[in-house]
């Protein structure tokens, strides 16, 4: 588990995340999280009281702050990925949600002993638009569409220095734990809570890059957004060239050649 720690970098992360959010054509800017051990110096604290430990992340999006662990404790899956151990109170509320998952289908018998979660939680979390924050990313969220998660899918995996990049589920938070347990990046599919939480809609899932890994990850993804623009332009005029091209809208070629309108 890595802490943020006072630096110089936020113009560079701020340069990132306007590279990140052209190229993969985000909507919100990307999150910064990081653990810290201490209360952060300027940093405005939330005043708690979410239903969920995404909708952190959402309100991340906007403007920066911190959150201490009791604040986390309101949603005990989060909690329980957080790590924040499944005792007392909250403990209870788990095991009680947990079992209604199960009881309707939602989670398999055991499937809870799988999800992914940190061993131990930081004592205090900082969220905030990357570049606002005045130290170094744990992880860096983004909340991208099927086209920006292929194409930092494909950034993972290209050149000499490729890594594979694995895809998660349920619950969403769950990608913060892969990232601290060393994967470079990675994607999270999305739950229906996490949907409602951050207004997240059908449409998005999220990217998720090892703050160590970020400037990397940066620069893989120009090598891969330059070589899609050369084959988006190879595809597009091999496609106007052919005389049965499918085309979604429009009254198509060739199949119905010959059939009345």
């Amino acid at each position: 588990m890595s802490s943020g720690k006072d630096g110089t970098g936020s113009e560079e992360y701020r340069e990132i995340a306007k590279q990140l959010t052209e190229q993969l054509g985000l909507e919100l800017p990307p999150v910064q999280i990081t653990y810290l051990d201490q209360p952060p110096a300027g940093i405005p604290e939330h005043p708690g009281g979410v239903p969920s430990v995404c909708t952190f992340f959402a309100f991340g999006t906007r403007s920066p702050f911190y959150a201490g662990l009791p604040k986390h404790e309101d949603c005990e899956i989060g909690a329980f990925v957080l790590g924040i151990p499944p005792q007392g109170e909250v403990g209870e509320r788990l095991m009680s949600t947990i079992g209604a998952m199960q009881k309707e289908g939602y989670l398999n018998p055991g499937e809870e002993a799988k999800v992914p979660h940190n061993p131990a939680a930081p004592k205090y979390v900082a969220y905030g638009p990357l570049g606002t924050l005045p130290f170094a990313p744990t992880g860096v969220l983004m909340f991208a569409n099927s086209h920006g998660a292929m194409l930092a899918s494909e950034a993972a995996g290209s050149g000499p220095d490729s890594w594979a990049m694995p895809v998660n589920g349920r619950p969403m938070c769950a990608i913060m734990p892969i990232l601290n347990q060393g994967a470079p990046t990675a994607l999270s599919l999305g739950c229906t809570g996490s949907r409602i939480y951050t207004d997240l809609g059908i449409d998005k899932m999220v990217v998720g890059v090892k703050g160590d890994r970020l400037a990397q990850f940066a620069q893989k993804l120009r090598r891969i957004v330059a070589a899609n623009e050369f084959v988006r332009a190879e595809d597009t005029a091999r496609k106007a060239k052919a005389p049965n091209a499918f085309h979604a809208r429009g009254r198509q070629r060739g199949l119905h050649r010959g059939r009345s309108a």
